[in-house]
């Protein structure tokens, strides 16, 4: 396959089966392209391993250039809440392009506003503005500088070992110093005090402080779940002194926790809401930070004062209209916490069996943390797993635990498969355990007497 194209006559109508024969040769390509182009550490990754490239999705699944067949326990890092390929949302996104692809900026873009408003229905509270961006980072980037904006204040409180992003002012936000470090100094007046810790953030708080933003549940940090009602304390505090609060809802929105959104577990309204990863239904990348009327009457007098070119161009809105009315359609957050609910109890089961390799399971909804003994053991079982067709991650700040973020449409038959397999994995390994000391010791006892 040519690189770029010397014949200008008229191109050939492709067919599906050229499509798939051009697929076919990139996915050939893939691995040295990888390691010579994007990153080198392609070469030690285990899909670089095993040369496993992503050919066709659908559904709970995934599938590889070999035709294996992977059950899809990592979501994408959260993005396929209504699944892979949802044939509602493709729909949405392949009639648009026959339509309008990108806004010229200039006129009114009809999928922005209808999305907005889709939007403003579905948020808890008065939430009822939104901008709309292209990425988490992005999201919670312009979330800091409306809170900035309107505050007239510099101060972020943040907490430890929480993820907000990549970019200069969510990773400032971020807490922990493994993604900081490297480029510091990064912006002034951010600081991190524990999570789950109310009263860390009351005393956090001063004259200048801008906001305090949270994510409900830690998903990078390992899937922490603070204790019940942190939500409402901290927003009695945040009231009390005046000053925003951001809530980062890029993995916990879209139905993931068996709410629409994770804030209303504690019925919490924050000032400002930061959205991504599963709004673009597992189609199109689209972000989004949402607030309050009042908060956002600081933008009427330069409305550009924060843009982006591509934020809310149609095929992504059509994309995420799309995701919202199946999420709402097939009640797949209702689905979420009764899936959950099973997924979490099976889980609480092999801890309980398997105690010397698993050290603790937490969740909500279908956002799961499975925490192992050590990091070697997990990623053991992270590999394994590969092999048995099931797909997990490690969360970037704690390398012991992996998440799991099935698609909401996942079937108890598909939960059972994973523990299965799971199960399996962990069996395997405790039968190569060492024995521990004191039982060794007793049936040495055993064959003297």
């Amino acid at each position: 396959m040519s690189i770029y194209k010397t014949d200008l006559a008229e191109p050939k109508k492709s067919s599906s089966s050229d499509t798939a024969l051009k697929y076919a040769e990139l996915a050939a390509s893939a691995l040295q392209n990888s390691v010579e182009h994007l990153n080198h550490s392609y070469a030690q990754k285990l899909c670089g391993a095993e040369g496993a490239v992503e050919f066709k999705d659908g559904g709970v699944y995934t599938y590889d250039n070999h035709g294996k067949r992977y059950l899809d326990c990592l979501g994408g890092y959260g993005i396929f809440n209504v699944g892979h390929r949802h044939p509602r949302v493709i729909a949405a996104v392949k009639e648009q392009l026959d339509q309008v692809c990108l806004h010229s900026q200039d006129l009114l873009n009809p999928w922005a506003a209808h999305l907005a408003k889709q939007l403003a229905t579905i948020a808890p509270g008065d939430l009822k503005y939104v901008f709309f961006c292209n990425s988490g980072t992005e999201a919670v980037e312009g979330a800091i500088k409306l809170a900035r904006l309107y505050t007239g204040k510099t101060e972020i409180v943040s907490t430890k070992n929480s993820y907000h992003g990549v970019s200069m002012g969510a990773l400032s936000a971020t807490g922990r110093e493994v993604f900081r470090k490297p480029f510091a100094p990064l912006l002034n007046g951010f600081v991190h005090v524990p999570f789950g810790d109310a009263k860390a953030i009351e005393k956090a708080i001063t004259k200048n402080t801008a906001a305090v933003i949270l994510e409900p549940i830690q998903g990078e940090g390992g899937i922490n779940i603070p204790s019940r009602n942190y939500l409402k304390k901290v927003r009695k505090i945040t009231e009390k002194k005046g000053v925003l609060l951001i809530l980062d809802e890029v993995q916990t929105g879209m139905g993931r926790t068996g709410k629409m959104f994770a804030c209303e577990h504690e019925a919490v309204v924050p000032d400002i809401l930061c959205l991504a990863k599963a709004l673009g239904g597992g189609v199109m990348p689209i972000g989004c930070f949402m607030s309050t009327p009042e908060i956002w009457k600081v933008l009427e007098p330069n409305p550009t004062i924060h843009n982006s070119t591509f934020g809310g161009n149609p095929l992504a809105c059509s994309a995420a209209s799309a995701c919202i009315e199946v999420l709402l359609d097939e009640k797949l957050p209702e689905r979420a916490k009764r899936m959950g609910k099973y997924f979490l109890s099976e889980l609480h089961a092999l801890v309980s069996k398997y105690p010397d390799l698993l050290a603790d399971v937490r969740g909500k909804g279908l956002l799961i943390g499975l925490e192992f003994q050590s990091e070697e053991i997990r990623r053991n079982v992270q590999t394994d797993l590969f092999h048995k067709g099931v797909l997990v991650a490690a969360t970037m700040n704690a390398n012991r635990t992996i998440r799991i973020e099935p698609p909401l449409t996942i079937s108890e038959l598909q939960i059972n498969l994973v523990v299965d397999r799971l199960e399996s994995v962990l069996q395997h390994l405790a039968d190569t355990l060492p024995e521990p000391k004191d039982f060794a010791l007793a049936k040495r006892k055993r064959r003297v007497s």
